[in-house]
């Protein structure tokens, strides 16, 4: 299998998110279960099906993320400098509205866009790996070719 890198932060919020489904999810939705089957007949019971149904999903994302965590390889980002590497955080300016992002470079488990985080197989990631502060990169995208300028590189 395949390792799959991930910062400290995303290990320390996994861990977090596991140990919430297991003491808090898990027996909360074993309860709601056993209040719905005291309802009688299961066939027609909503809250059942409903406790059911978000069970699975508790199980499911358990196991995705202990297999996760398992194959994890956690990347201690705070020694490393230079150019650009996996737990970066980049500011980079759009070299066409001058629009400034910040992103930091982090493994799939842990990418959100919106939060800045950016997966290390997206193109732009791609793009900016090995990069210095200065430097332009060219990213071809959904909509079209975009120019963007390396302005800052932090590793915390």
């Amino acid at each position: 299998m395949e390792k799959i890198p991930l910062t400290k932060a995303g290990q320390i919020a996994l861990n977090a998110e596991l140990k919430l489904l297991k003491s808090v999810e898990r027996p909360e939705i074993i309860r709601a279960i056993a209040e719905a089957r005291e309802h009688g007949d299961l066939s027609e019971n909503a809250e059942y099906h409903s406790a059911k149904e978000k069970q699975s999903f508790i199980e499911g994302r358990i196991k995705e993320i202990e297999g996760i965590l398992s194959l994890a390889d956690v990347i201690d980002t705070s020694k490393m400098s230079g150019t650009i590497k996996f737990g970066a955080w980049v500011t980079l300016v759009d070299e066409d509205t001058d629009e400034e992002k910040t992103y930091q470079i982090v493994g799939e488990p842990e990418a959100n866009l919106e939060a800045g985080k950016l997966n290390i197989k997206s193109p732009l990631a791609r793009a900016l790996i090995g990069k210095d502060e200065g430097d332009s990169v060219e990213v071809r995208t959904p909509g079209g070719e975009k120019s963007y300028e390396v302005l800052k590189i932090v590793y915390n």
